[in-house]
């Protein structure tokens, strides 16, 4: 991939930010250095730098491409679903999807989580996972409203284990514990979810 000089200053970002998506899903995110990117880019770092200010802009442009691309395709799930229940089922696969189109994500989401409190990327994602888990919580509650789960839903602890679910899905393709084009696990795991919150399986 190389940086066309007529490219606007946001086409050239995005090449750079998909760059990094695709090298973090080859190795530990927090071992690619901006000398890699370059690298990939076929680009000198200086190049780089004529986009973003410093490594860490470039880390968090990716976090915020990464918010982008996940929350609408979440809500393209859920917009797309006949009823609330249905939409949740929607925005598991959904995400799943994503993390199978984009492997590096997870793994860029737990490096930066294992950065110190103070890390403004760090805060970002945390950020992002709240937003998620807000999302959630108000999507249950509205299921609880419509009577589609049982009434005794707790919608934080749901919102945390529907997130769990898929980490620990997750995990286990990057441990090699599940292929990650088995279906099986992932819609059965989704089954289970909505069966422990009295809706349809």
């Amino acid at each position: 991939m190389s940086l066309n000089p007529r490219q606007s200053t946001e086409s050239r970002q995005a090449e750079i930010i998909a760059t990094v998506v695709a090298l973090a899903a080859e190795r530990n995110p927090a071992d690619v250095t901006t000398t890699d990117i370059a690298k990939a880019m076929n680009v000198t770092q200086g190049a780089l730098f004529r986009h973003f200010s410093n490594k860490e802009a470039i880390r968090l442009a990716v976090i915020d491409w990464v918010e982008t691309q996940l929350m609408t395709r979440l809500g393209d799930a859920q917009a797309s679903a006949p009823d609330v229940v249905s939409g949740l089922e929607a925005m598991f696969l959904a995400h799943v999807r994503f993390i199978r189109e984009f492997p590096g994500v997870p793994r860029l989401v737990f490096a930066e989580l294992q950065q110190p409190d103070s890390s403004p990327v760090r805060q970002r994602v945390q950020q992002i996972m709240r937003r998620y888990r807000q999302m959630l919580a108000e999507t249950l509650g509205k299921a609880k409203a419509a009577q589609l789960i049982s009434p005794d839903v707790d919608t934080e602890a749901a919102s945390a284990l529907f997130l769990g679910a898929i980490q620990g899905l997750v995990m286990q393709s990057m441990l090699g514990g599940a292929s990650s084009d088995a279906e099986v696990p992932v819609l059965g795991v989704l089954r289970l979810y909505l069966a422990s919150l009295g809706g349809k399986s």
